[in-house]
């Protein structure tokens, strides 16, 4: 048997992970990062739409279940950087609102257990460490800064700039998407049309692998275990404390032991390993004495929309620079709708993944002419919203989504927008389960051990050396990208809890 050990052990090298793991190293820690995955290869088809989004072939063979016992391939990645490695690189600030208590249409978005004065130094902090490109003014939902975005805001190609135009004039605020990318002076970033949904070859993407782990590995503190599958959790005599962990290694299996452990493995595998790690003193799962391990479970109501025009072709190459938020804080009735922000542009084989029967000759045709846009409304966190094992120990991801009737408020305000200004024609793709698009919740943080997992700096409450590192840990949802709120937390926690000690 095989045993590896460290001052601090981190489960998962995605942002919550592999942020931890280098502000930890800057600290003098010792540090053993376990990916079960391997570096995701540097290869032509890093850039092909057919391997990526029809042959999937960076996604793992995995099935979950969803709560009526359907099997479905879920969207995730087992790499080295985890899902940071394929996604678009936005990277917003929640607004000041999204830590506070805030009604909506379908029921009460929670408190956090701290507020967004608390996190901004972080966020601040983050920024820097992932480069983001980003301008301030334009969008009037945009919160308070103490420092301003390291680089400026990506500019706009023509036919978005002119895009942009025809929204103001249309009464809307469109403003510039945050965004990681390396494209300062003499950056690696070719702006390329394969960045969003794509792994990057030229490491201009500030994916966790680039511009976390890298560094941190760089520091001579950290070391990486790739093909280490985390298995089992196992406390010591007390029932208080972990003691080490059981894993399963390209060798066999492995004895992992720490003084202590982060778990930044994604909302639904934290969840689900400390529920497979139910032992006699935690018969319901490991930290799971409030029973809201797994519950709460929260991915956004998410829609791609395709505004299509007979009278203007899309000649553009980047995309993903504009957002619209004006209707975020209060669609005009007091609630709050979401965001709109344009994704990367679309290629028909990639609308065949999911309308394999439309011939690509047609769907080639239909995005010359389109533009695409992610529509994004907040997920409420529900009890029966949650993550789960099966009695074959197979995760089943059971959501009852809350805010639907919002999201659909917000796609027709989207949709009456963007005929407003030309477009004829709008297609919608709606998210379903299998999308697994910024999944959270799963060991909410709060104040209370009654009604939460963690503390408000992501420390279990019934283990005094367990903290857990990713999406997880949100209260709620709000309608923004999560990445850049997770690794400001990691931050957070690594400067102000006993991790680093």
């Amino acid at each position: 048997m095989t045993v590896l050990s460290a001052s601090v052990v981190v489960v998962g090298s995605g942002m919550g992970g592999a942020t931890t793991a280098l502000a930890l190293a800057l600290r003098g820690v010792d540090v053993l990062v376990l990916e079960r995955g391997e570096r995701l290869p540097r290869e032509p088809e890093n850039w092909s739409a057919r391997a990526v989004f029809v042959e999937r072939r960076y996604k793992p063979d995995e099935q979950w279940l969803d709560g009526r016992g359907h099997r479905f391939s879920p969207g995730v990645h087992y790499v080295v950087g985890g899902n940071t490695k394929v996604y678009g690189a936005s990277l917003p600030r929640f607004r000041e609102s999204d830590f506070e208590a805030v009604e909506h249409l379908e029921g009460t978005s929670p408190a956090w257990p701290f507020e967004y004065r608390d996190l901004e130094p972080f966020y601040g902090e983050a920024e820097r460490l992932l480069g983001v490109h980003g301008t301030t003014g334009e969008d009037p939902t945009e919160p308070w800064r103490s420092v301003d975005y390291p680089f400026p805001a990506l500019p706009h190609e023509p036919y978005v700039a002119d895009l942009a135009v025809r929204l103001r004039e249309a009464g809307v605020h469109p403003s510039s998407t945050a965004m990681g990318l390396d494209r300062r002076p003499g950056g690696a970033c070719l702006r390329c049309g394969t960045c969003d949904g794509f792994p990057c070859r030229v490491d201009a993407k500030a994916d966790a692998e680039t511009r976390a782990l890298e560094p941190a590995l760089a520091t001579g503190l950290v070391r990486l275990a790739t093909g280490v599958r985390v298995r089992r959790i196992v406390t010591d005599r007390s029932g208080r404390r972990v003691d080490h962990l059981v894993a399963q290694g390209p060798d066999g299996e492995v004895t992992v032991r720490a003084g202590r452990f982060v778990l930044s493995a994604g909302a639904v595998n934290s969840a689900a390993l400390l529920l497979a790690s139910a032992d006699d003193a935690h018969p319901s799962g490991l930290a799971n004495s409030s029973d809201q391990l797994g519950r709460r479970f929260m991915m956004h109501n998410n829609a791609h929309v395709a505004a299509v025009s007979a009278s203007r072709r899309n000649d553009v190459t980047f995309q993903k620079t504009l957002a619209v938020n004006d209707w975020y804080l209060d669609g005009g009735d007091g609630y709050p709708l979401g965001s709109l922000q344009l994704i990367g542009k679309v290629q028909g084989v990639m609308i065949q993944s999911w309308r394999p029967r439309v011939p690509l000759a047609a769907l080639d045709r239909l995005a010359a002419r389109s533009v695409e846009w992610l529509v994004m409304s907040e997920d409420l966190p529900s009890p029966d919203s949650r993550v789960r094992l099966d009695p074959a120990g197979r995760i089943v991801t059971d959501r009852h989504a809350v805010g639907r009737s919002t999201h659909r408020q917000l796609h027709r305000r989207a949709t009456r927008l963007l005929r407003s200004i030309g477009y004829l024609a709008v297609f919608t793709q709606w998210f379903d389960i299998s999308m697994n698009s910024h999944q959270c919740g799963t060991v909410v943080a709060g104040v209370d051990p009654k009604t939460s997992v963690l503390d408000p700096w992501c420390r279990t409450h019934d283990l005094s050396n367990l903290w857990v590192v990713d999406g997880g840990f949100f209260p709620s949802s709000a309608a923004m990208n999560p990445a850049l709120t997770i690794a400001a937390m990691a931050l957070r926690v690594v400067a102000e809890s006993e991790l680093a000690t």
